[in-house]
């Protein structure tokens, strides 16, 4: 098999980590992975910053500290989310800078209206291919990571621990080694998701 499609097929979330370390040099190729993203007009208007220790530990605290503000589901989750942080050596936080939404007007001549939501998108897709690379880069690394979606909920919150100013975000990630080996879910077939037109 294609090494590229093995490591797409061998990634999976992870959400409980041993103590493991991750080597600075396998932390430094994962994130040059995420920085090759393609991105919008090639401005990488993305920030990685990277928790371990206290200030992760820190980080793990807010989440659950913000848990209770919401629905029984959500709060859920939020906790499971902490617990992933807490027991991963380090985490990696992915936030939009805003620099194309802030300076995107001088490339295309949009009005207004339309210029903000243009480029917040774009900044969305281009930092969201900057994980994916991140991803299967620590999978091809045997590093196992987890994409924690439900930190949106607090993402000002996260942000401004993060030293970060408000604005769009896009993941928080848990990597290092598993707890215990898991494996892909199964996904649907092809055939209930490819409209083919011809």
């Amino acid at each position: 098999m294609n090494e590229t499609i093995e490591t797409i097929n061998k990634r999976h979330s992870t959400r409980m980590f041993s103590d493991q370390d991750v080597k600075q040099a396998d932390l430094l190729e994962v994130l040059d992975a995420a920085n090759k993203a393609p991105s919008a007009h090639n401005q990488q208007s993305w920030r990685f910053i990277i928790t371990r220790g206290e200030k992760k530990a820190g980080l793990a605290n807010l989440i659950s500290e913000n848990a209770s503000k919401f629905p029984k589901t959500s709060g859920a989750l939020l906790r499971m989310a902490a617990r992933s942080i807490k027991s991963a050596p380090l985490v990696i936080a992915i936030a939009n800078t805003g620099d194309l939404i802030e300076h995107g007007g001088e490339l295309f001549k949009l009005d207004q209206e339309h210029t903000y939501e243009f480029f917040r998108t774009m900044e969305i897709q281009s930092s969201s291919a900057a994980v994916q690379n991140l991803l299967l880069a620590a999978t091809s690394l045997g590093l196992h990571t987890v994409w924690l979606g439900i930190m949106y909920l607090i993402k000002d919150e996260v942000l401004e621990y993060l030293d970060e100013p408000t604005g769009e975000f896009m993941a928080i990630i848990p990597m290092g080694y598993p707890a215990r080996e898991g494996k892909s879910p199964s996904k649907r077939s092809l055939d209930m998701i490819v409209k083919d037109l011809g």
